[in-house]
């Protein structure tokens, strides 16, 4: 596998309360930031209802994220597609990337809460073949090769083309999958990438390398392949200096959302609400099937590398965006993954590991360094004396070095 690259899920999941204006923005400084701090990617979603889940349209926050941003690849997780005409969706896409400059990935899904589908009337039991139908007529548009001609229940085109195409000659694709074998098969069907969101139960973690089998299964079946690095999977995590600090950040806001949200409105079945903080903390980041990582940067390498290893391979990690911690701590968990967790899963310091114990095994080598600098020193008595004024009683000139430069002034005809 290549290196592993990084990247951001927002739902978002923000707690009810706060000003939307200001809750908007504060998602789009979160994507500047990650901008500056080199991470791959930032996705986002479209949801419709439950109050948490504000963004109703990710093309149109995504453009505006291409204004604050300047590498950072932006996706849509996900467009629900059985909700848009597919003809729309397609135009809606390739405006975006002309937008961002090529940054553009194009996200789908069949639609997560069952509340966005009935206020739109949409039968639940239709939605996974329509993202799949969708799909195809959307990768034919964007590829512009000829006209489309497309009858379905629910949507027609008629020698279709698109005026303009996107900017990136071959526009990513991802589909979502959870823990059905849904998202996985239609990835394979299609050959596009894949953006595990399952993986945030318990039962989706262990599940992954099962889930990836359904993918090259279908690729096989349709004449596709499906690539590794093309899959990105989404984990929980907050990051702080040490355990303890992480545990007292993390406890209230993640208390919070598992009992309001993910009980209280979404009411998951079989999910219990947390009798208190520390259980949500326990259950959460540390008992058998944690599916967050609350800790330091060493912690969430070493959950990484285990998670490789389920896996077989992945090539993007994509954290999920929350209010467990205040502003400013979440900002910090965002910088502090950056700095130490990106480098240590890459590879990036190990030259520089390599290079210190070179120098370290090899003082001996070294030495004959210092002993040109005492000739010269030998050599000017005068010299000599000023470096030893000029030099502390407790540094190595001053003190590892003051028998030589006693023994330079005495053979310069100097007192001792």
């Amino acid at each position: 596998m290549s290196r592993m690259k990084f990247g951001a899920f927002l739902a978002p999941h923000h707690p009810i309360g706060e000003h939307p204006m200001l809750q908007f923005r504060a998602d789009l400084d979160l994507v500047e930031q990650l901008d500056k701090l080199g991470y791959d990617e930032f996705w986002c979603g479209e949801h419709h209802s439950t109050g948490w889940e504000v963004i109703a349209s990710p093309e149109m926050f995504l453009a505006a994220a291409g204004e604050r941003s300047q590498r950072i690849k932006l996706g849509t997780g996900v467009v629900s597609l059985p909700y848009h005409h597919p003809f729309i969706v397609a135009q809606r896409m390739v405006q975006l990337d002309h937008m961002t400059g090529g940054r553009a990935i194009f996200g789908s899904g069949p639609g997560a809460l069952p509340s966005d589908a009935y206020l739109m009337g949409i039968d639940p039991m239709t939605q996974r073949d329509r993202q799949d139908e969708a799909i195809g007529v959307i990768r034919k548009l964007l590829k512009g090769e000829e006209r489309v001609t497309h009858e379905s229940d629910w949507f027609t085109v008629r020698d279709a083309k698109l005026q303009l195409r996107p900017l990136q000659e071959d526009l990513p694709f991802a589909v979502a999958s959870m823990i059905s074998p849904s998202g996985m098969t239609l990835a394979g069907k299609h050959g596009t990438g894949v953006l595990s969101i399952g993986s945030m139960s318990s039962a989706g973690l262990q599940n992954l390398a099962t889930q990836w089998s359904f993918a090259e299964e279908s690729a096989a079946k349709h004449g596709n392949t499906v690539d590794r690095k093309n899959w990105r999977i989404v984990m929980m995590w907050h990051i702080a200096e040490t355990r303890e600090k992480a545990i007292e950040e993390a406890r209230d806001g993640l208390f919070r959302w598992h009992n309001e949200y993910n009980v209280g409105t979404l009411m998951r079945p079989g999910v219990e609400a947390f009798k208190d903080r520390d259980e949500a903390i326990e259950l959460t980041g540390f008992a058998d099937g944690a599916t967050a990582v609350i800790g330091t940067p060493d912690d969430l390498v070493a959950r990484l590398k285990e998670l490789q290893k389920i896996t077989g391979g992945f090539g993007t990690v994509i954290g999920f965006v929350h209010d467990w911690a205040s502003r400013a701590n979440t900002s910090k968990s965002w910088d502090l993954v950056a700095r130490y967790v990106v480098p240590e899963m890459n590879g990036m310091l190990d030259a520089y590991r390599e290079s210190r114990e070179y120098v370290v095994e090899h003082r001996e080598s070294f030495e004959r360094a210092g002993e040109a600098i005492l000739a010269k020193i030998k050599a000017n008595p005068r010299a000599a004396e000023a470096l030893k004024e000029s030099a502390g009683p407790n540094t190595p000139l001053g003190s590892h070095h003051e028998p030589d430069l006693k023994k330079a002034r005495k053979e310069a005809g100097g007192d001792d």
